[in-house]
């Protein structure tokens, strides 16, 4: 049985930062499961016994080689995708994290063939299908916590 396809995957995705306003984008893999060649936040399925902050710290690790400075939970969404051939549903986990932009690198290369660091307004393109609402639940935090300052 297939995460998000035979049952409702549950994920976790962290939009790295270097705490000046650049956001770590990665450029999905030939062996990514969709969306190939397109760029996204990092992320990566919770397993079972563990909760969603191991699973960030766990991902994080095996993703991008890095642990984090500071992080903070932002929000979560659905992913819902219909193709011809199949359904891909997942509830997403949206983090904020501060790493050091020096100490990042590819941990999987088979699913990531690049990285890229740039402004939430001038991301990479072309972009996973999901990044919208990602930067939108992202956007919306951070304009959150200014209006509390």
């Amino acid at each position: 049985m297939k995460k998000g396809i035979d049952y409702i995957g549950v994920s976790v995705c962290f939009a790295c930062h270097d705490g000046n306003g650049n956001y770590l984008f990665a450029k999905r893999g030939k062996k990514a499961r969709d969306e190939n060649g397109k760029w996204e936040i990092p992320g990566g399925g919770v397993e079972v016994g563990e909760s969603i902050e191991e699973a960030l710290h766990r991902e994080l690790k095996e993703e991008l080689c890095v642990e984090s400075k500071t992080f903070a939970f932002v929000g979560h969404r659905e992913f819902i995708k219909t193709t011809e051939s199949e359904t891909r549903h997942w509830i997403v986990f949206l983090y904020l994290v501060e790493v050091d932009p020096n100490a990042v690198s590819i941990g999987e290369p088979e699913a990531c063939d690049e990285l890229c660091w740039s402004t939430l307004e001038k991301p990479p393109e072309p972009l996973h299908s999901a990044m919208l609402d990602d930067m939108a639940l992202i956007q919306n935090y951070l304009h959150a916590k200014t209006d509390l300052l």
